[in-house]
Order: C-alpha cells, then sequence, then structure tokens
C-alpha cells in the first residue's frame, strides 16, 4: 500500500497536469465521502425539533469540511509545482496572525454560529423574530443566518449581531378568535355549534389538543362575540387561521346562524 501511494505521488509530480486533476478528484470524493458518513451519524432524531437541529449541524459540518477539502488541495496543488509547503506553512504562522487580526468579525461570526447551535438558539426550519423580522430560518453557516418572511423577503444577518432572537418554533402558537354572531341567536346553539367547530379543527395538521371554546367575550353594537383558543404550531398558524374560518364559516351556515354585517339603507328624499 505504502509503495502504491509513493508511486501515486511520483506520477502526480511528474505529470502536473494529470496530478492537478488527480488531486481535484480525490479531493472531491473525499468531500462527499466524509459528508456521507456524517449524514447518516447525524440525521437521526426522534422528534421534529431534533430532527431539524441535526440537519442544521450537518450543514455546519459541510461548509467545515468543504473548506478542509479546499485547503489540502491548494496544499497538494502547490507541492506538486515545486513549491515547499512546510517552510510555506510556517511562514504562514506570522501572516495568520495579521490576517486573523484583519478577519476578527469572520472570526466571531464563526464563533457565534457554532454558539447558536451548540446552544440550541435555533435551527434551520424554525421560526424566529430578530429586530422586529419575523420569518422562517433557511440557512444556517458558518458566517450568516438567512431568515425568510412571511411576504418572501430574506433577512441575511451576520452570526455575531445575533444577541437577542426570539424562537416562536420553541413554543406553540395560541390563536384567540372572535366570531361575531347576531344577538338573536341562542347561546346554547353557538356554544354547541362552536363546539363541534373545535372538534373539527383538531383534526387539522398542527393543531393540539388543547384547542377550545372559551365562551362569550364581548357584547359589540350589532352582535355578541364568542371566542375560540386554537393552539398550533408556530409554523402553520396563519394556514391554520384560515382553515379554522373556512369550518366556522360553513358550520354556521349549515346551522342557519347569522353573522352581522354593516347595511346601508339609501332614500331617495321622497319618503323619508
Amino acid at each position: 500500500m505504502e509503495e502504491y501511494l509513493m508511486f501515486l505521488y511520483e506520477f502526480m509530480k511528474d505529470n502536473h497536469l494529470y496530478g492537478v486533476c488527480l488531486v481535484i478528484v480525490i479531493n472531491y470524493l473525499l468531500y462527499v465521502i466524509v459528508l456521507k458518513i456524517v449524514k447518516n451519524i447525524v440525521i437521526k432524531g426522534k422528534t421534529p425539533l431534533e430532527i431539524k437541529r441535526r440537519k442544521t449541524i450537518q450543514v455546519l459540518f459541510q461548509n467545515v469540511i468543504l473548506y478542509v477539502c479546499i485547503i489540502l488541495a491548494l496544499l497538494f496543488i502547490l507541492d506538486l509545482y515545486g513549491v515547499n509547503t512546510r517552510s510555506l506553512l510556517t511562514s504562514l504562522g506570522v501572516a495568520g496572525v495579521i490576517l486573523g487580526l484583519a478577519l476578527q468579525d469572520t472570526v466571531k461570526d464563526i464563533i457565534s454560529g457554532i454558539a447558536i447551535i451548540s446552544d440550541n438558539y435555533f435551527v434551520v426550519g424554525d421560526f424566529v423574530t430578530y429586530d422586529g423580522f419575523t420569518g422562517e430560518v433557511i440557512d444556517l453557516s458558518l458566517r450568516t443566518t438567512k431568515i425568510k418572511g412571511f411576504n418572501g423577503d430574506v433577512k441575511v444577518v451576520a452570526n455575531r449581531n445575533i444577541s437577542s432572537v426570539i424562537n416562536e418554533s420553541q413554543k406553540m402558537a395560541s390563536l384567540f378568535i372572535d366570531i361575531p354572531t347576531a344577538y338573536e341567536e341562542k347561546s346554547d346553539k353557538i356554544e354547541k355549534v362552536l363546539n363541534e367547530v373545535i372538534e373539527k379543527v383538531k383534526t387539522l395538521d398542527g393543531v393540539n389538543e388543547d384547542s377550545k371554546y372559551l365562551g362569550i367575550s364581548a357584547f359589540d353594537k350589532s352582535s355578541v362575540s364568542y371566542t375560540i383558543k386554537v393552539v398550533c404550531r408556530q409554523g402553520k398558524k396563519y394556514e391554520i387561521k384560515r382553515s379554522t374560518l373556512k369550518i366556522i364559516k360553513d358550520c354556521y351556515d349549515k346551522n342557519n346562524i347569522k353573522i352581522p354585517y354593516e347595511q346601508i339603507e339609501v332614500h331617495n328624499g321622497k319618503n323619508i
């Protein structure tokens, strides 16, 4: 095996072009193999949160492995062309100090990125609020975090700047929905219908069993407000709210229950 490796090394030194191609291919295969091993080890979990966290760790490892493979490939290629990489690495010691000072922010980003994952601040797929901007974390790299808002905007934040963030995904969302209902409708009938609504809402994906009918919340000018509470996953709260409103409307129509709305009466001035 050792003789084979020496032969391969001498071949690459004598045939620079082939050597460069071979180095690139070997490093690419190394990258793919190591990444596959990491993926098989990391992407395992019992809960959706744990799986998302492990996927985020995989993304971090993917970046690290890529940088390491690129550096190794460059060192091998330089060695093929006669550059003394050992002395180069030694001389880079002083340059590394200078470069480190110049790249302080980048180093802070990397350290912060590792801290975010290890301390479980948030992971890819979580919904977070940062500096008044709420959205889904779509990418977490060594340097930056990308958050996609509900309107499609993507906010890119340097990891070192993430000092305070609210992770909406680590708690369930509570939707309090007020349903205006005509005064002439019997409250017992409304309570029965809204309890039926809650049972249907609980069948929606992402809705928690803690969802319930709360009761009358207000007497308005032209209606009585009945309130229900829907507990659901943060990432699906807007979708679930729309589905819940449709269920309410369908149930009200089925039971001939009126939802008051403003009406304007127009006179022509003759018969007032």
